[in-house]
């Protein structure tokens, strides 16, 4: 009970980190239409920065501000000098734009930072494990990432359906000429949100850093995780991104820690290990099917109205 109760936490931790990046994803395409194979690089400027910064200055929320920061500012000169050219253009020219994008940022981080990974470590603060109930024990730095995640996702909820801005947002992805007619400028509107997106984007990578290694091309398994949980969540819908990146979080963590076990039941050690460790990488890929299958369009698609 422990151990799964240990697995849940670290499927949800998983998930927060899926939505902060997916959640500018899928409102980047669900509300731009344009697909950014690049977001994941926005993701990996957001952990070397948090890196750099945090190695140089001794403060972990230096990094934390400077990798948003820098994803951010990124994210806008993506948008300006290359994505806004290509909004009337079809998919294909996106997806060839946005790869070479990933190439390029791939090679531009290892002519800036090297081949060897960075690593950083968290705050003294938020170092070292908590007991949550008794026999159960977490590290703390986990649990500040559910709950930024978690504040995050309420404050982007609030914002998206509450506010004006909000509002336009919802409006532009339903009729952007409408939009436009009515004196709002659609260019600024849209670069804000994809540099909103952006720093989403940076955040999680920021924050990934104490637990993974930074390294190049770092981003681009982030990204497939991402697409599938815009896919299971639905296009442009926050909530789907929410719940999407929850489902994808658990259903990998809890694949990855007892398909083998159980199979073992079953099968001799060897060949459970073997299927196991197979099933388990493929877990999230059965979900995406099997929410494809029911709903073709998602669980919460934007236009269902569950922004």
């Amino acid at each position: 009970m422990v151990l799964f109760i240990e697995q849940l936490l670290n499927g949800v931790q998983l998930g927060i980190f899926l939505f902060l990046v997916s959640a500018g994803l899928t409102l980047i395409f669900g509300i731009m239409g344009i697909i950014n194979l690049a977001h994941g690089s926005l993701f990996m400027v957001g952990a070397f920065v948090a890196a750099t910064a945090t190695t140089a200055s001794g403060s972990f929320v230096v990094g934390l501000i400077a990798g948003v920061a820098a994803a951010g500012v990124t994210g806008l000169a993506m948008e300006y000098f290359i994505l806004r050219h290509l909004y009337h253009r079809d998919h294909l020219d996106q997806v060839l734009a946005t790869f070479g994008i990933i190439l390029f940022a791939n090679e531009m981080v290892t002519i800036i930072w090297g081949r060897t990974p960075l690593f950083f470590n968290a705050p003294d603060i938020l170092n070292g494990s908590i007991e949550l109930v008794p026999g159960i024990i977490y590290p703390v730095y986990r649990l500040f990432i559910i709950a930024v995640g978690i504040a995050v996702a309420a404050l982007l909820y609030g914002v998206i359906t509450r506010t004006r801005v909000g509002m336009l947002v919802r409006a532009g992805a339903t009729d952007r000429e409408m939009v436009g007619a009515l004196g709002v400028n659609i260019s600024v509107l849209f670069m804000a949100l994809f540099g909103f997106g952006a720093m989403l984007a940076g955040l999680a990578g920021a924050m990934a850093g104490p637990l993974i290694s930074v390294e190049a091309g770092m981003g681009e398994s982030q990204l497939i995780l991402s697409f599938v949980v815009v896919v299971i969540g639905g296009m442009g819908s926050l909530r789907g991104a929410f719940i999407g990146a929850m489902l994808v979080g658990i259903v990998d963590t809890m694949g990855r820690a007892f398909i083998p076990d159980l199979l073992k039941l079953f099968l001799p050690i060897a060949e459970a290990d073997g299927l196991g460790a197979g099933l388990s990488s493929m877990s999230i890929y059965m979900l995406m099917a099997l929410v494809l299958v029911i709903k073709p369009s998602g669980l919460f698609p934007a236009s269902s109205g569950s922004h």
